[in-house]
């Protein structure tokens, strides 16, 4: 079935691509105002997309056309966010954070959630988030009436010690992360437990 995306209203587009574009990882973003007020929001238009430098980039709707989000604001003023990402574990504290609370209410609190400080930004990180990406903005490019295109250079990471196989080398026990990703409707999501292994090929097939 084709579905014309310059004929179907933007609500319906939107319905389409979080339906079939699964799974999404979760960026639990950590940012301040300049007033110094910290914000915790998640967002899954997120992943990473260059390793050098180390680029993650974040899509930021609006709360209506003309109201950006707290997460929007802040990084467009100060330029600095926190990437946390979510194990299964934090879930439902995650799911509290992305509740539309009044601007200055600070989500840390409201979930429970202990935040640390940062080694190169201002914001802090969640400490009981398994990773953590310290970023510095690097273009904001404004999508429609009411998105964002968030382009982010990764200034520093923690990942908590138990998960880390060999430093030197760099290797992360990533089945020991965790990780929860956004799938469809209202309030799916996914455990990444479920793994196989399929070795790249060397040579064509015959």
């Amino acid at each position: 079935m084709l579905f014309d995306f310059q004929t179907i209203s933007p609500k319906n587009a939107y319905k389409l691509l979080v339906s079939t574009v699964v799974p999404r990882p979760i960026a639990w973003v950590v940012t301040q105002s300049p007033e110094g007020e910290t914000n915790a929001a998640p967002f899954s238009f997120f992943n990473a997309f260059s390793g050098d430098p180390p680029v993650v980039c974040l899509g930021i709707g609006a709360h209506e056309p003309g109201r950006p989000k707290d997460t929007a604001s802040n990084i467009a003023s100060t330029g600095e966010l926190v990437v946390n990402l979510v194990s299964e574990d934090l879930a439902t504290r995650m799911n509290i954070t992305a509740f539309e609370y009044p601007r200055g209410v600070d989500e840390m609190r409201e979930a429970g959630i202990t935040p640390v400080p940062s080694a190169k930004v201002k914001p802090p990180r969640i400490g009981e988030s398994p990773v953590s990406f310290e970023c510095v903005k690097m273009a904001i490019h404004p999508l429609g009436t009411d998105s964002a295109l968030i382009v982010a250079r990764v200034v520093a990471m923690h990942i908590q010690d138990a998960l880390v196989l060999d430093p030197e080398l760099c290797h992360v026990d990533t089945p020991k992360l965790h990780l929860i990703g956004r799938m469809h409707g209202a309030g799916m999501y996914v455990r990444t437990t479920d793994l196989f292994e399929m070795p790249r090929l060397r040579e064509p097939p015959k």
